[in-house]
């Protein structure tokens, strides 16, 4: 499981529309700075800078070819940020289930509870 400092950073780095774009475009496969600037209207040190974001969260990591040093997506900090929200969206989704068969219970009166009499 990620570690809060972990989590904050992985958000973070998702937060910014590049990034994402960024991260769909290594979806794909790696790809070099020049590659991956070449859609985006800003400079290749501009997409550097998002890149290192990328990499501190542990989104991003680089090849060892020292001349293109190819990019790729690290999936497992995404899969683990999914495990997350994963536990949040059962957790609503049960309560917002209860939710529903009360609602049933009241409109059709099945309901003999205590707690709904009040």
């Amino acid at each position: 499981m990620l570690s809060p400092a972990s989590l904050d950073a992985t958000f973070a780095a998702l937060a910014d529309p590049t990034r994402r774009a960024i991260l769909a475009r290594l979806a794909v496969g790696e790809a070099s700075v020049t590659e991956l600037a070449a859609p985006f209207t800003m400079s290749q040190p501009a997409i550097s800078k998002h890149l290192k974001v990328l990499e501190r969260a542990g989104l991003v990591s680089h090849g060892r070819d020292a001349q293109r040093r190819p990019r790729r997506l690290e999936a497992a900090q995404l899969a683990e940020a999914s495990e997350w929200l994963e536990e949040y969206r059962r957790l609503w989704e049960g309560n917002f289930k209860r939710l529903d068969r009360l609602l049933d219970e009241m409109k059709t009166g099945t309901n003999t509870s205590e707690s709904t009499k009040r």
